[in-house]
């Protein structure tokens, strides 16, 4: 698909990813990536006497599984990229905590795609992390991504 084709959608919810576990095995490396060892992410115990109930996911982890998300998806594959690159994100919120053992997947809305120079292009899109089961998403963002064709 040309970048021309997928720029014709904006507007439209164009992308659904696979579902995926976020185990507390998954929590535990992050923190172990990150330094955030707070015991409401580790400690089930500690986490249980809290508003969760358990254990919950950073954040960040949640927001740092769009790539993965991404890849695991069924959105429209630009012909001839050579590389894509994060740009930066606008309006991050964080909705619900993702509870250690739920399923999330995104859902991509297509809001911009513009040529900022030849064969350089730029998304935004409206991304939203579902959690299974829950009547609120974990989070909505704003990503921006370039891709070079």
């Amino acid at each position: 698909m040309s970048p021309q084709d997928v720029a014709a959608k904006v507007g439209e919810n164009i992308g659904t990813s696979e579902w995926v576990e976020m185990s507390q095995e998954r929590i535990n490396q992050f923190a172990e990536a990150t330094g955030d060892h707070q015991f409401i992410h580790l400690d089930e115990e500690k986490a249980k006497m809290t508003p969760f109930g358990g254990t919950i996911a950073h954040g960040f982890l949640t927001l740092s599984m769009i790539p993965y998300l991404s890849a695991n998806s069924d959105l429209p594959k630009v012909d001839g990229v050579k590389m894509g690159v994060n740009y930066g994100g606008n309006k991050t919120r964080f909705i619900a905590p993702v509870k250690s053992g739920k399923r999330i997947r995104g859902h991509w809305k297509l809001l911009e795609l513009v040529e900022k120079r030849p064969g350089q292009w730029q998304q935004t899109h409206e991304i939203t992390i579902e959690i299974e089961g829950e009547d609120k998403p974990a989070l909505i963002t704003e990503w921006i991504m370039q891709f070079f064709v």
